[in-house]
């Protein structure tokens, strides 16, 4: 199996094309593969197939062998991919996800490489049951969550997979690994959920951490930058277009009131190919 190691802001996968279908066996590969120790170290297993509604297809297995609907990072480096490898030739293409639908993609090209992305991330999700929470609610805004003795209130957010944007003091220093996983799993979202820890420092700009479904605490996600812009406009806290400060590094996300879509520009890169 050739790969490629790739990122987005920090937030890696082990990128793999030429697969006709996802293997029966992707979910063991994920959690091999993606083992930092162990394996070549990465938050997903990418695979890059066939569609027929797209260009392409992406498929995303998180290191805990679990599938992602949707992951704004791993379709910047899938959409660098393909164009950098001359499996197409334009810089408008578009890329099929499994819970976002088909999404078009603008390609930033220097010299021959792409340089950044910028995705049409589509419409956000904000009824409570289709994010999905158990809360049946238009949208799920400053909602109280009590986690073991402590009450965050959070606003909920689908970019193609469920977000929970929460509002903190200092988000760059907050303890990710105390309450991430007990938020992710809690019964009010049924099917897990990505959590945001979010301080707005002005109209224009957040700092964000993140504990991403089924990988954990991770240096960036785009579908949660898109989740804590969208949060952050229903919240009054900022306007449409904002920059996202993740620990590895920024995002730009906007929110377009005309037909709206969110819209998330940011680089991907590589870092090295392989085989196994």
């Amino acid at each position: 199996m050739e790969f490629v190691k790739m990122h987005g802001l920090g937030n890696d996968f082990i990128v793999v094309a030429g697969e006709q279908a996802l293997p029966d066996n992707a979910s063991e590969l994920a959690i091999e593969l993606c083992n930092r120790f162990f394996g070549i170290g990465a938050d997903g297993l990418v695979y890059i197939l066939p569609s027929e509604k797209a260009d392409f297809r992406m498929r995303i297995i998180n290191s805990d062998g679990s599938e992602a609907e949707q992951c704004g990072n791993a379709i910047r480096c899938v959409s660098k991919y393909v164009y950098d490898n001359k499996l197409i030739d334009r810089t408008d293409i578009t890329i099929e996800t499994l819970g976002a639908g088909v999404q078009p993609v603008q390609l930033n090209v220097k010299d021959g490489i792409v340089e950044t992305v910028r995705v049409d991330m589509g419409e956000p999700i904000l009824s409570g049951l289709k994010v999905p929470t158990t809360i049946d609610a238009e949208r799920v805004i400053e909602q109280r969550l009590e986690v073991e003795g402590r009450t965050f209130t959070f606003t909920a957010v689908s970019m193609g997979n469920p977000h929970c944007v929460i509002y903190v003091e200092d988000a760059v220093n907050f303890d990710l690994a105390a309450w991430g996983p007990k938020i992710e799993t809690h019964p009010t979202f049924p099917r897990k959920t990505n959590v945001e820890f979010v301080t707005v420092n002005s109209r224009s700009h957040t700092d964000m951490r993140v504990w991403e479904r089924g990988a954990g605490p991770t240096l960036a996600c785009g579908t949660g930058a898109c989740a804590t812009a969208v949060s952050s406009v229903l919240n009054g806290l900022t306007d449409r277009n904002v920059t996202v400060s993740l620990k590895g590094g920024d995002l730009f996300i906007e929110w377009n009131e005309a037909d709206n879509h969110v819209y998330m520009t940011g680089p991907a890169a590589v870092v090295f190919a392989g085989q196994l």
